[in-house]
């Protein structure tokens, strides 16, 4: 039974990442779509609300959900795991990760309402944060190891500099070629 629940877990936690990763790309795109004139503009206005609300009350928000859900049965079929070191490091990430996703929610609900705070280039670095939050969880749940999770901090944050930094090259590239 523990497997087929894990199977289940791990497919929703793809399922919950694809949703994020999507999510905020149309955050990206509807800020975008407040430079265009007019008539563009709320044509594409009106379809990223539906498109965002869409994919976060179908997809992204019931697939959080069944994640945490299988985890907690997971723990439940095999209580030994709550003294797993490893398991409690990663919980911290998944709390941090359901934060990240509260937020998305909220700059969406912004969003819905024409409240713009964030701008495209700030949104393309917030949509490197759920990477982070994946490659730390994906390897605590692969090392199993609390002890190998410092090292595995110090590769993370070296990813992440690596990550922001491309995102940086990227818009200086974006500047120099003239493309918004």
């Amino acid at each position: 039974m523990y497997l087929y629940v894990k199977a289940i877990h791990i497919i929703f936690v793809v399922s919950w990442m694809a949703g994020l990763f999507y999510g905020v790309r149309l955050f990206i795109y509807h800020t975008e779509a407040q430079d265009k004139p007019k008539v563009e503009r709320n044509i594409l206005t009106a379809e990223y609300v539906r498109i965002e609300k869409r994919l976060f009350n179908i997809i992204a928000t019931p697939a959080m959900i069944l994640t945490l859900l299988a985890g907690i049965t997971m723990v439940y079929l095999d209580t030994t795991l709550m003294r797993a070191n490893w398991l409690i490091v990663k919980l911290c990430f998944v709390a941090g990760l359901v934060a990240y996703h509260l937020k998305c929610q909220s700059i969406m609900e912004d969003m819905r309402h024409g409240k713009f705070k964030w701008t495209s280039f700030q949104l393309r670095l917030w949509n490197e944060v759920a990477t982070i939050f994946l490659f730390a969880i994906a390897f605590l749940a692969v090392l199993k190891s609390a002890v190998d999770w410092l090292y595995g901090m110090a590769g993370l944050i070296a990813f992440a500099a690596i990550i922001m930094s491309a995102v940086k090259i990227y818009k200086n590239y974006r500047v120099k070629k003239g493309i918004k």
